[in-house]
């Protein structure tokens, strides 16, 4: 098995082989300036590094290999290759000659992280200045060379060129480049001009995912660490009353049986020696202090109380509700309830840590490197200075990865046992022992007068764990004259975390269910009832408007257009949101088959800015779409006696190949600046399904899963894949 780069000092070493020498270029996330120097080994590379705070690294050889290092973890949404294209493009490199490395955790990088949607946006106008820099500084080193003016040199695919025709390439420049002053400021390409930009580029690790190059975490091996699997106390709430480890210390293999905190480790030499031997311990459990061990059924009974609670955090208030609500014409209620979600990336967790005396190493799958290496610090107290992050390719994450848990399990126990590990997750510790999309229920109320207008609005979100789970800034807020939008809390001791479009992921079925509901009680057009919201907004707004009216209305058009929205063929139904700075409008197409409702096909329409790789821009919206509507269908995580009662997937549903129904993708071009696309396409998916099968068969979908005994048996998904 192929060992990854172990530490920083082998990357230093990667570094140096792969550019030989040459020009290296980083950028500073403080000015995104750039700064220089040579690479002539890891020493050279260390001492320049000491005197800059790098973000990121542009290496060019004399042998024309351009180097370009992606700092953010790599999970799927195709940072790897999106953010060296963004350096391409403003260095005009030949993408053909431009090598691609994943860079460690280092802290002259800056928002070193995966998750919010927010790396490109964060990243834009740095990751083109770097390359800017580097081109400029390439053409004064060839306008020297050849006793010319600079402005009279143009660059195209990775060589200088003169008004004569004369031509280097940049690597015949780099070494005579790196001695140069950094320019402070540099004109940026018009969009317009990007050659690279705005097409389709393949995954630079497309070769090795097909190939089943050791990529991920979970492939990583060192010569000498052990394996270890790790009993967590199986419900919420409980703790370790005693352990009887005497059975599985017999199993051949094992090498150590730990208990720390609430975990029990079996610690030996291989993956399946460990597994085997955790399944022979006796572990006894006892409720933890005045903790109480939660049902489901405790939560449905607590959402209830909470939506009748008198006590409720107001998050936003505009008008006089009261009086908008007793002089309706017409009032409508509804409530929206979404279950617990695993997160369930295919690759469970894992981690390595080797705790030294000198110093820690980390290497893992991991969205928040830099967290990993705080939490660890704090756990071992020590500097996180003397802490490495490696980080390998994720295998998902959906935000499982924020956490740093399994890193900080991992850290403890190698400190422990005194010796490197690696800690492995099966896919039950995957599910019951991980941070779930927190359970949430709303309650929506609209007031219509004579005319079927919209006069007022409520909006009560409770959730556990949860301490807004409302997005009260979100259309239609802004739109209505009298608003109302509050939350309650329930603290349980089930943890919850960030899970893909965090609370957008069903408040957006909830609202667009509920303002589809409401359309038709007034008599007017679903898409049309948007649109005059909108326009009301935009012309009398109430309150902030804390979104773009005009990107908003955009998507809304080039849905209803790429849909063919009215068609008479199949039954649609239409779905709009706003996250993560970006804007999504879908239609579903739904049609009858032997009286059950088939989904044919999804039509999205996004606003996400600028796209960067228009194949990994379409891959995220189709995972997006299809991430959202499997869920809605399917998902459902349960809980007895504080314990998750689903513990795989042969009882926990995920949408199946087969089941995808085509996915239509189209995108504004507007030009404006990224603004994420991570997250955007999953929210608004659920809503337009349910509005499409109440379209289709005149029932409406209050809560997730749709289908919950029998999933296929009311609602059948387009067979093409």
């Amino acid at each position: 098995m192929t060992a990854y780069t172990s530490n920083r000092r082998d990357f230093l070493k990667k570094l140096a082989v792969t550019t030989g020498g040459g020009l290296l270029l980083g950028f500073n996330m403080l000015d995104a300036n750039a700064g220089t120097m040579s690479v002539l080994g890891e020493t050279t590379l260390d001492a320049a590094g000491s005197e800059l705070r790098f973000n990121a690294y542009l290496a060019i050889s004399p042998d024309n290999v351009i180097t370009i290092f992606s700092p953010n973890p790599e999970l799927g949404q195709n940072i790897k290759t999106s953010f060296p294209m963004i350096v391409a493009e403003e260095l005009d490199a030949d993408w053909t000659a431009v090598k691609v490395l994943q860079a460690p955790l280092d802290k002259r990088f800056d928002r070193q992280l995966t998750g919010g949607s927010g790396a490109i946006p964060h990243s834009w106008e740095r990751l083109r200045k770097a390359g800017a820099a580097a081109r400029r500084m390439l053409m004064e080193a060839a306008a020297k060379r050849w006793q010319c003016d600079v402005s009279t040199l143009r660059t195209e695919k990775g060589k200088v060129i003169s008004t004569t025709g004369q031509s280097l390439n940049y690597g015949d420049l780099a070494t005579d480049a790196s001695t140069l002053t950094a320019p402070t400021d540099v004109k940026l390409k018009d969009i317009r001009d990007f050659k690279l930009i705005g097409t389709a580029v393949a995954n630079v690790e497309a070769d090795n995912i097909y190939s089943g190059k050791p990529l991920f975490g979970i492939d990583f091996y060192r010569e000498g660490m052990v394996y270890a699997v790790i009993q967590r106390a199986p419900a919420f709430g409980t703790r370790i009353k005693s352990v009887d480890d005497t059975a599985a210390r017999a199993v051949s293999g094992v090498l150590d049986v730990v208990t720390f905190k609430t975990n029990v480790a079996i610690v030996g030499t291989s993956t399946w020696q460990v597994m085997k031997a955790r399944k022979l311990l006796k572990v006894e459990y006892e409720i933890d202090g005045s903790n109480l061990l939660e049902n489901s059924s405790d939560h449905d009974r607590r959402f209830k109380e909470m939506l009748d609670s008198p006590e409720a955090v107001v998050r936003r208030k505009d008008g006089d509700v009261t009086t908008a609500f007793s002089q309706a014409a017409k009032v409508i209620t509804r409530e929206y309830q979404c279950p617990f979600l695993s997160h369930s990336p295919m690759e469970p967790m894992n981690f390595f840590a080797h705790v030294r005396p000198d110093g820690v190493e980390l290497i893992g799958p991991t969205q928040t490197p830099d967290l990993a290496r705080n939490e660890v610090a704090k756990l071992l107290n020590v500097s996180a200075d003397s802490i490495t992050v490696d980080i390998t390719r994720l295998g998902g994450g959906f935000g499982r990865r924020l956490k740093a848990d399994y890193v900080l399990e991992a850290a403890e126990l190698s400190s422990l046992i005194r010796k490197p590990v690696k800690v492995i997750w099966s896919r039950e510790d995957d599910m019951t022992g991980g941070s779930y999309r927190p359970a949430v229920r709303y309650r929506f109320s609209a007031a219509l007068d004579g005319a079927g207008n919209l006069i007022g609005y409520k909006l009560r979100g409770v959730g556990i764990n949860t301490a807004n789970s409302t997005r009260e800034d979100n259309f239609p807020s802004g739109a209505v004259d009298h608003l109302l939008i509050d939350s309650v809390e329930y603290k349980s001791p089930i943890t919850v975390g960030a899970w893909r479009a965090p609370i957008t992921n069903f408040l957006a079925f909830a609202e667009q269910s509920f303002l589809d509901e409401v359309a038709t009680a007034s008599g007017k057009d679903p898409i049309r009832f948007r649109l005059e919201l909108l326009e009301k907004a935009k012309k009398s707004p109430v309150g902030a408007i804390k979104y773009d009216i005009d990107r908003m209305m955009g998507v809304i058009k080039l849905a209803q257009e790429k849909s063919g929205w009215g068609r008479k063929d199949v039954s649609q139904g239409f779905s709009v949101y706003f996250s993560h700075r970006s804007y999504v409008a879908q239609v579903a197409d739904v049609a009858m088959e032997q009286n059950r409702p088939v989904i044919r096909k999804i039509h999205a329409a996004i606003d996400c800015g600028v796209v960067v790789n228009v194949a990994g821009a379409n891959q995220q919206v189709r995972g997006g779409v299809v991430d959202g509507l499997g869920h809605a269908l399917f998902g459902n995580l349960t809980f007895k006696d504080g314990a998750a009662e689903q513990k795989n997937f042969n009882n926990y549903r995920l949408i199946r190949f087969r089941e995808v129904p085509e996915v239509d993708v189209h995108f504004v071009n507007n030009g404006i600046d990224p603004t994420g696309l991570g997250e955007p396409a999953l929210p608004p998916t659920g809503g337009a399904v349910a509005n499409a099968i109440f379209k289709a068969t005149g029932q409406r979908l209050y809560n997730q899963p749709f289908n919950v005994q029998e999933p296929m048996k009311s609602v059948r998904l387009g067979e093409k894949i």
